[in-house]
């Protein structure tokens, strides 16, 4: 039974932080209603894929729905700036890619900061790209695309899901080593560029691999992976570097983040949710059919791995001289 003074002390924590006594309330008792995963990503791409995979996973761990919002556009800026401004109260989660790492850079301006505005929850997973071009590119490997670019230069249109995207900075580095220019045409997201590269209307586009189920189907070719080895899920494509590019190496992650100021018992609950949905063996197996690798991770080490990551694209986006208003 609580004693005179515990009480007094209860009245007196509720009087001057009236929000702590709620706020502990809540995370005792989260989630007690759908948690909305924010995707900065239209629909339809191989990111939207893989964050419904792990909703699906989550609703059944935590017996509560968790829906899927697509909010793109912007390079992303504009889902990751929705959920930096949503309530910390853990059912508005977002669902981040790359361009976190990337964004502060690339912009001029953010009316957000991706470090201190989110709270890192969990790495979700790690994965190279695939350079795809369409059937009707003359190109069949990775030599012979960089010859037809540096003999027409700036006229090869490379696409990608948003400027600022992993696909577009594995692009840019490319155009880099291999010294060659070339058009820049950013879409909302994965699959409208996929759209158009079919029927060749862009000539190139770096994509997960998800999207080897195209080339496997005989609609697209793929020439390369941007990994430092071959995949496993495609052992057959040689990597950018072996074909050529020596050195190139790109690989991309996804991950889970909440609104900064989230309590930190509703963190590490989201955390154990992600951490216990990729240790699933089905889970595992169907990111590594398309070249995922799952790779949870906890708060502290998703946040190290952004620092990190961050400091490696600043540099190459300033020896670019890229930046966007």
């Amino acid at each position: 039974m609580p004693t005179r003074r515990h009480l007094i002390a209860l009245c007196a924590a509720s009087a001057f932080a009236p929000g702590l006594l709620s706020r502990a309330a809540r995370g005792d008792t989260w989630p007690d209603r759908p948690v909305h995963m924010i995707v900065p990503i239209a629909a339809g791409g191989p990111t939207d894929t893989n964050a419904r995979i792990l909703a699906e996973q989550l609703s059944k761990i935590w017996g509560q729905q968790v829906v899927v919002d697509n909010k793109g556009g912007a390079g992303t800026n504009i889902g990751n700036e929705f959920v930096a401004r949503s309530e910390p109260d853990g059912y508005t989660i977002l669902y981040g890619t790359s361009s976190l790492a990337s964004n502060g850079a690339l912009y001029r301006s953010l009316s957000y900061s991706p470090t201190n505005d989110l709270a890192p929850v969990s790495l979700v997973a790690k994965f190279p790209f695939f350079m795809f071009v369409p059937n009707s590119s003359p190109a069949n490997t990775v030599a012979e695309f960089v010859a037809a670019a540096k003999a027409h230069p700036g006229k090869l249109i490379m696409g990608s899901p948003g400027t600022g995207s992993g696909p577009h900075l594995a692009e840019l580095l490319f155009m880099q080593m291999a010294n060659i220019q070339m058009t820049h045409a950013p879409y909302r997201g994965a699959a409208p560029a996929f759209i158009d590269l079919i029927p060749g209307r862009i000539d190139c586009y770096f994509g997960s691999g998800e999207l080897l189920t195209y080339s496997r189907s005989g609609q697209v070719r793929v020439l390369a992976t941007t990994g430092a080895k071959r995949s496993p899920a495609a052992p057959d494509i040689p990597t950018v570097a072996e074909s050529g590019i020596a050195g190139y190496v790109v690989n991309s992650w996804q991950s889970v983040f909440a609104p900064a100021k989230t309590p930190l018992e509703i963190v590490h609950k989201i955390n154990a949710g992600v951490v216990a949905a990729l240790a699933e063996p089905a889970i595992i197996d169907q990111l590594a059919h398309t070249a995922y690798t799952a790779d949870s991770s906890s708060p502290d080490e998703l946040r190290k791995f952004l620092k990190a990551d961050t400091d490696k694209w600043s540099a190459i986006i300033k020896t670019a001289g890229i930046k966007i208003d």
